[in-house]
């Protein structure tokens, strides 16, 4: 179906199918199944390909997510009305199939099943319109499928993302390390940064491979008011330090001297400075990446933090910032209709995709690690590091470390080292949240295989919390085996893992159970 209408198969005898301009080519490849489009004038939004089941389909169904994940990946019945971004997985006590699109699609792709059959949407819309090729032949998809009688579900979705993605863009050694977010929460100072740098190097005295040190939000310009007050809403640009920061290659350089590797987080379609044309910008007023000029000015910002000393870049925002909804607001696509980028000639993935690449071309030139968080993983697998796999823990509710971490951890695990190297998000320490139920978060972080970021005031621990917290970062600091959640068919949370090969169990809810709140406010508990 395309733009509402029925395509016909193609006169010529070719795998193709026609209406009116468009037309529509399946190509076999020798592991996938090539989509191609091509369309002269007629705009179009999605393409719609299904295959029918010579059986009914029975089993247990896992999905994606459309960017992070928000606690809502799981193991579920067939539900013919559920979407399931980039790929599916169906196991049936027994076997497992895998349906897929390899990374970096030409369209937003996502799956429906139902007991007769599987269907593709591939959403081709440049924003929320159909894109205008102009007789351009656009690679859709490639369309991977594969069936496992031979392993679990877990090695077989392992194995499946595999096959989605052939260039998987790896860090030379474990990144491990610090965030200030979750304790500073944007409130810091170059020598706030000076003392997370100092403590992190007496965290992991001795270990050859050196923590980063991530400045989070709160060190540019567009966080302070002329007044020099913190602004508690806007978090975007100018990329520029405000004073409580100064000279950023000299705190660069002096982190480094501390033995520690400097690492900041910034959101670059975000910037409200006034010198930028209003030509440049989106109508959400965001930063529009279809545009050359923007890419540039990208391209300029990531160039100038690379100059400054930095080695580890976090990207932020950019998904909200395109699309105008978190991946929770999403449901059947990830952008509303009625509106387009600058160039109407590319669709959304293809603009997305343009964007990662210019950033990670930029970082390239000084040796700089390119962590993506509110990124597409389908698209940015290849062209980023890491890869924030959930929302954000919390350095003040449990329940938001539980929800957000434990299950994107758990459901994104077999993305790790196949797409990119997974980041489940820091551990958040502080008073407000118990100790015996955050170490374990910290335990199955250090040992999992995936990234650690720590984020815990300077000095601020027990001696004995400190020691613990001193072995899990020497922990992570090696090469470890991937843990395997065990019981996750079986819940959202997996409490049982297999670690280093051997089976941990962790009680994740402790006496009280959860809070249905999941903001960031702490819960003074009464008694």
């Amino acid at each position: 179906m395309i733009d509402n209408a029925e395509a016909k198969r193609a006169a010529d005898g070719s795998n193709a199918f026609v209406f009116r301009d468009i037309r529509v080519t399946c190509e076999k490849r020798e592991d996938a199944l090539a989509v191609f489009l091509e369309s002269q004038k007629a705009p179009v939004s999605r393409i719609r390909l299904r295959w029918r089941f010579r059986e009914a389909l029975r089993g247990m169904v896992l999905g994606d997510a459309w960017e992070r994940a928000y606690g809502d990946l799981e193991w579920t019945c067939v539900n013919p009305f559920r979407s399931l971004p980039w790929y599916a997985l169906v196991h049936d006590g027994g076997d497992t199939a895998g349906y897929g699109v390899m990374v970096r699609p030409g369209a937003i792709c996502s799956w429906q099943l139902d007991p007769e059959g599987v269907t593709l949407w591939l959403d081709v819309r440049s924003g929320g319109e159909g894109v205008l090729l102009n007789g351009r032949r656009l690679l859709a998809a490639q369309v991977v499928s594969r069936v496992y009688s031979d392993m679990d579900a877990f090695d077989a979705a392992r194995d499946f993302c595999g096959r989605m993605c052939s260039d998987p863009l790896l860090p030379p050694q474990p990144v491990y390390g610090s965030n200030n977010w979750y304790y500073a929460y944007g409130h810091s100072t170059a020598q706030d940064i000076l003392n997370d740098a100092h403590y992190m190097a007496k965290l992991t005295q001795g270990l050859k491979n050196r923590p980063y040190v991530v400045i989070d939000d709160g060190w540019q310009q567009g966080r302070y008011r002329p007044d020099g007050s913190f602004d508690e809403v806007y978090n975007g640009g100018p990329w520029l330090p405000n004073p409580r920061f100064g000279n950023m290659r000299a705190l660069a350089r002096e982190m480094a001297r501390m033995g520690v590797v400097p690492g900041i987080w910034v959101r670059l379609l975000q910037d409200d400075s006034e010198e930028i044309p209003g030509e440049w910008r989106l109508e959400n007023g965001a930063l529009d990446p279809s545009k050359p000029e923007v890419l540039e000015h990208v391209r300029g910002i990531v160039d100038r933090i690379g100059r400054w000393g930095f080695k580890l870049l976090k990207h932020d925002f950019s998904t909200y910032d395109i699309t105008v909804r978190w991946g929770w607001q999403m449901a059947h696509e990830m952008t509303d209709d009625g509106w387009h980028f600058a160039d109407r000639t590319r669709t959304t993935a293809e603009i997305i995709v343009g964007f990662y690449k210019t950033i990670l071309d930029a970082a390239k030139v000084h040796d700089m690690l390119v962590l993506g968080c509110n990124a597409v993983g389908h698209l940015g697998a290849g062209l980023m590091h890491m890869n924030r796999v959930g929302e954000d823990t919390s350095g003040l509710v449990w329940e938001k470390t539980l929800k957000h971490g434990v299950n994107a951890l758990a459901y994104r695990m077999p993305q790790h080292r196949a797409f990119f190297d997974v980041d489940a998000d820091c551990m958040g320490i502080s008073e407000h949240i118990d100790w015996r139920l955050n170490s374990q978060w910290g335990e199955l972080l250090s040992r999992s295989g995936t990234s650690m970021f720590i984020s815990v005031a300077p000095e601020s621990l027990p001696g004995e919390q400190e020691e613990a917290l001193a072995r899990m970062l020497a922990v992570n600091s090696h090469p470890r085996e991937a843990a395997r959640p065990l019981d996750w068919q079986e819940t959202t949370l997996p409490r049982s893992w297999r670690i280093d090969g051997e089976t941990v169990t962790f009680n994740w809810h402790g006496a009280r159970g959860q809070y249905v709140s999941f903001g960031d406010v702490p819960i003074t508990e009464i008694e």
